[in-house]
């Protein structure tokens, strides 16, 4: 039975995400199995709504099964971010197809890109270009690819979901799996434009829930995705930014020291010190990482390891060490019924995650303790309950 597994945010679902999983039930897919960010996204910020909340648009607008994507491999780098979705997919069992939105819409030249930046020439290239200093690890990136493959090739990193297709292939190269690719092209809004054939992109989409532009913002969801988001704003619950709990991120950023800072993402290349200078003069988020920045550094790596530095967040490993199950439907269940069959350590229940191992279970904690400081940016602090991650349990329709 052909089935797709999809990496994804889902921040919020929108009609272009519809439009895809309609484009994989066309293609014949018997199956859809999401593995989707939680609280936290890769651009280091706050999802929008819940991550309840987002599954189960998901699973109303088209999807199976959505698992979560926990905040290491969520909030990290495409690399780490594509590594960890794509090892998700693979540990279920049941999954034959990885499919991600593009705008080349072919998954032949974003293979050759991968294997091209798996290889050691692009290795002491990028080395090269990153120690001058003055340009940015993307930008150092497309000159090593347009010195190995020409400037066309090269030219399909310029767009954003062509650039993670490029991860997951290297992911799918990297863990030696037999899914195959398959890539939908991206329709309607550019990954951060403009609405255009009556869709927007989810950035659009955020900024006018964010601007108080309820009506408009919710017009460019499926209408079950736009009445879970309305059940999710009345409720307080929504929308979600990190800017709403800013005075509790300062205070745990104020008590670390310089050394501290060199733990995350990029602070051992010498951000460390800026970032702890940056925290000293800063009274809201965006004063902060506006002292911070440099021209190496862009605006999301700053976001991922001020967000990392506020989570404490570790390294993360190559896969999850669990499979949470966050939202299903009834043929979601039989897909769940067969990943247990084929070994898959499926949890539906946090109360049982002992039965994992150690590192399950170290995890799964830590995802709750994060959960409760994502519920501190709540609209309506009357929801930020302690332990709501270890209560909710998952949407079954």
């Amino acid at each position: 039975m052909p089935v797709a597994g999809i990496v994804c945010e889902y921040n919020p679902f929108h009609l272009g995400h519809g439009w895809m999983l309609q484009q994989l039930r066309e293609k014949g897919m018997d199956g859809i199995v999401c593995v989707m960010s939680g609280s936290f996204v890769q651009r280091g910020e706050f999802a929008v709504a819940d991550k309840f909340a987002r599954a189960e648009m998901a699973v109303r607008g088209g999807a199976d099964v959505v698992l979560e994507l926990p905040a290491p491999w969520s909030a990290a780098t495409a690399e780490v971010f594509a590594l960890g979705g794509v090892s998700a997919l693979a540990r279920t069992g049941v999954v034959t197809h990885l499919a991600f939105g593009s705008e080349c819409g072919d998954a032949a030249p974003l293979m050759t890109l991968a294997q091209a930046l798996d290889g050691a020439d692009y290795a002491d290239i990028l080395r090269q270009k990153l120690m001058q200093g003055n340009k940015t690890f993307a930008v150092c990136r497309r000159e090593a690819a347009a010195q190995l493959l020409g400037e066309e090739t090269a030219a399909l990193l310029d767009t954003p979901n062509n650039n993670l297709g490029v991860e997951y292939c290297r992911a799918l190269r990297k863990l030696k799996s037999d899914m195959t690719p398959i890539t939908v092209p991206r329709t309607g809004a550019a990954h951060d434009g403009a609405p255009s054939e009556g869709i927007a992109s989810a950035t659009h989409i955020r900024q006018l829930l964010l601007a108080g532009k309820r009506e408009e913002a919710l017009a460019f969801l499926p209408a079950e995705a736009a009445m879970i988001m309305q059940r999710e704003i009345a409720a307080g619950r929504a929308p979600v930014t990190m800017e709403n709990c800013s005075c509790a991120v300062l205070s745990h950023l104020r008590r670390m020291s310089e050394e501290d800072f060199a733990r995350y993402a990029g602070g051992s290349e010498g951000l460390h010190h800026r970032f702890y200078q940056a925290v000293r003069k800063a009274y809201d988020l965006e004063l902060l990482l506006d002292e911070a920045k440099t021209k190496r550094y862009t605006h999301a790596r700053l976001r991922r390891m001020l967000l990392a530095a506020y989570l404490e967040l570790n390294a993360a490993g190559e896969e999850p060490p669990y499979l949470r199950v966050l939202a299903a439907n009834e043929r979601g269940r039989k897909l769940l019924r067969q990943m247990r069959d084929s070994g898959a350590p499926v949890l539906t229940k946090a109360a049982d995650v002992s039965a994992l191992g150690a590192a399950a279970e170290e995890l799964l904690h830590a995802e709750a303790t994060r959960y409760d400081l994502y519920t501190l940016a709540y609209p309506q602090l009357k929801n930020s309950i302690c332990g709501r991650d270890y209560r909710i349990s998952p949407i079954m329709l």
